[in-house]
């Protein structure tokens, strides 16, 4: 709307400008045609009534609201313009300002599309989710044929074909097949992320390299994809502190500007000079227009939003963005945020006559048929070694573990229970492996046949490969890094002397984590809790800054105020580099806009005219469209900012 009413202002505005006394005598040229007298009423009473529409309305709406602010001062100044150009058309000054009305009018409106213009790129994160749907879906009959259908017909329960190539037409389980899906769009991981029957897939993600078949589990509003987006929108929506202060100094400047024009008024009428009064006054409430004033702070929030979920931040809490610049501690829930939530094998003590792949292939056998999260890790052990050997008669020994029969020989994995129960002791051979693992908290299982141990193995719940560098970053930013976990001392120590934490709690309940965070408070630390934001709840809700972890799939965590979509902990210190980033911008911003406003003022009623020194009504538009534009192109700046996780060692 804006710059269609640009155009056309434009195109009126040129004769009008043309055909001003004052522009002809500035470049030497002369005009003379029948009616020459009626371009600038004419043309400028177009120009006010329909290119000055927007501002008018906007003037006469924040006057009802009792909320004056940029509007209303353009309202004013145009509406001064015309009278005072229509005043002396009729003889009563002279003046030569519909020229200025008409260069008034169209620069405004210039820098209304252009500051519409740059909130609308900002605006990019929602049509870029919401393009990244399918417009159709392949789904799968009963009799195994396909059906090409839109989207929005899809049903919870539908089994869907995704080939190669394709994105995922709505949340679901993949029954059948495996591929590496990119999820960048929704996580911001750049390496594409192997998924397998019985993954959950997202939304709007691709399979890269072969085809699914996906039962759905959500549609439509219900999607995680859906759930972004409603967490951008109202993270584009929402105040922060920076916002108050820009709303109260846009307020604060429409009453300086009021005041200002109404001395210049006074003043230059008291001098004998009313025709330069009126310039004047028109100078003055064109230069306090707060366009960058009100500019400044809605631009970089939407912009970090937008580049925020492009890289898997998302904002539900501006003011939460706002703190993390501040804060001293950052506590990190153990289990599924610096480790995997998955237990690995992290030692194998075979005893004598065995190696580790002949130990790795009996015990992985025995526990094929389990579905024990210990023994998973054993298996994929075995299957990564020398492969699983075949056992039957697999059974289970409840508090003990689990045997089956291999070339006619029982074989028994479990604890020390097991051994209890067999009557058999650990040899010496193996004896300092276990103990070392014992004392790190490991999970120490054996491999007994009859009532001999053929050895040990060690499982550990997997430490993530990026914790290391999220932990390594904190603290070159000075960041003191806490560990909490329910999990016992032992266990806790070996994973935080992995990483390198500074402070740990272990044996904590998860009613108890949110009295830790309060105890780090206590000590004068603004903290933020890092966590899976299920058991974790209260936690985030107590810390200075909440900020789930891991949450690609379920972005309704209404306890934390920033949300990670993947399971980097490093996107942590992303989060702490784009909220000072966005601080930087808008103190920027704010400076420039205040700053502008406060040194051009004076100069636009005329204190410097002594000196030569003065500003018309058009120059005036000038400026602040240009302080406008520099407000947007400083915001714009924020997409520069670097988001990606460090990959330094």
């Amino acid at each position: 709307m804006f710059r269609r009413r640009f155009w056309w202002s434009l195109l009126l505005t040129i004769p009008i400008v043309l055909t001003s006394e004052m522009v002809m005598d500035w470049f030497g040229y002369e005009l003379d045609f029948p009616g020459i007298k009626l371009v600038g009423p004419v043309l400028g009473t177009v120009l006010f009534v329909w290119g000055g529409e927007p501002f008018l309305k906007g003037g006469v709406r924040e006057a009802k609201l009792r909320q004056p602010g940029m509007m209303m001062l353009i309202a004013m100044a145009i509406t001064v313009a015309y009278v005072a150009s229509m005043a002396t058309s009729l003889g009563a000054f002279d003046l030569d300002f519909w020229w200025e009305l008409a260069a008034l009018i169209t620069i405004m409106l210039a820098g209304h599309w252009q500051e519409m213009k740059a909130l609308g790129q900002a605006q990019d994160a929602l049509s870029a989710l919401a393009a990244l749907l399918p417009d159709e879906a392949e789904r799968l009959t009963d009799d195994g044929t396909t059906q090409t259908i839109p989207v929005a017909e899809l049903e919870p329960g539908d089994l869907v074909l995704v080939r190669s190539g394709a994105r995922i037409p709505a949340d679901g389980e993949i029954t059948e097949g495996g591929a590496e899906l990119d999820e960048s769009m929704i996580t911001g991981e750049s390496r594409p992320v192997a998924k397998a029957t019985g993954d959950t897939v997202v939304a709007g993600t691709i399979s890269t390299d072969s085809s699914l078949r996906v039962r759905v589990t959500a549609i439509g509003e219900d999607t995680t994809l859906a759930g972004i987006g409603r967490l951008v929108a109202e993270a584009q929506d929402s105040q922060s502190r920076s916002q108050v202060l820009a709303d109260r100094a846009a307020a604060l400047l429409f009453y300086v500007a009021m005041a200002a024009a109404l001395i210049t008024a006074i003043v230059w009428t008291a001098t004998g000079e009313g025709d330069e009064a009126v310039v004047r006054v028109v100078t003055v409430l064109v230069i306090s227009c707060p366009h960058a004033l009100g500019l400044a702070i809605p631009l970089t929030t939407s912009i970090s939003s937008s580049q925020a979920a492009r890289n898997g931040i998302l904002i539900k809490d501006r003011l939460a963005l706002e703190r993390s610049r501040k804060l001293d501690a950052v506590l990190f829930d153990k289990t599924g945020t610096l480790t995997k939530g998955q237990h690995v094998v992290v030692g194998v003590a075979p005893a004598d006559g065995l190696t580790d792949g002949e130990f790795l292939r009996l015990a992985g056998a025995v526990e094929a048929e389990s579905e024990h999260p210990l023994a998973r890790a054993i298996l994929a052990a075995a299957r990564e070694h020398d492969g699983v050997a075949r056992a039957t008669d697999f059974r289970s020994l409840p508090g003990r573990g689990v045997q089956a029969t291999l070339d006619s020989e029982t074989y028994k994995v479990g604890g020390p229970a097991l051994l209890r129960a067999a009557g058999a002791g650990v040899p010496g051979s193996i004896t300092a492996a276990v103990d070392a693992w014992k004392q790190r908290g490991s999970s120490v299982l054996y491999l007994v046949r009859d009532a001999e141990i053929l050895g040990a193995v060690a499982v550990e719940d997997e430490v993530r490969p990026e914790a290391r560098q999220a932990v390594a970053d904190l603290h070159a930013d000075g960041r003191t890094v806490v560990m909490i976990t329910g999990d016992a001392q032992q266990v806790a120590d070996a994973v935080a002397a992995d990483l390198g934490v500074d402070e740990v709690f272990a044996e904590v309940l998860p009613e108890d984590k949110a009295a830790k965070v309060a105890e780090l408070q206590d000590r004068g630390l603004r903290v933020a809790m890092v966590g899976d934001g299920v058991n974790d709840a209260p936690a985030l809700a107590r810390a200075d800054v909440g900020i789930a972890i891991g949450a690609g799939t379920d972005v309704a965590i209404e306890s934390a105020g920033l949300i990670l979509t993947s399971d980097d902990p490093r996107g942590v210190t992303s989060i702490m580099k784009l909220s000072a980033a966005v601080y930087r911008k808008s103190l920027q911003n704010l400076v420039w806009a205040a700053g502008y406003n406060i040194l051009a003022i004076p100069i636009a009623a005329g204190a410097l005219n002594w000196a030569g020194v003065s500003m018309p009504p058009a120059v005036a538009a000038v400026l602040m469209s240009v302080s406008t534009i520099v407000v947007a192109l400083n915001a714009q700046l924020l997409r520069r900012v670097d988001l990606q996780p460090s990959t330094d060692s």
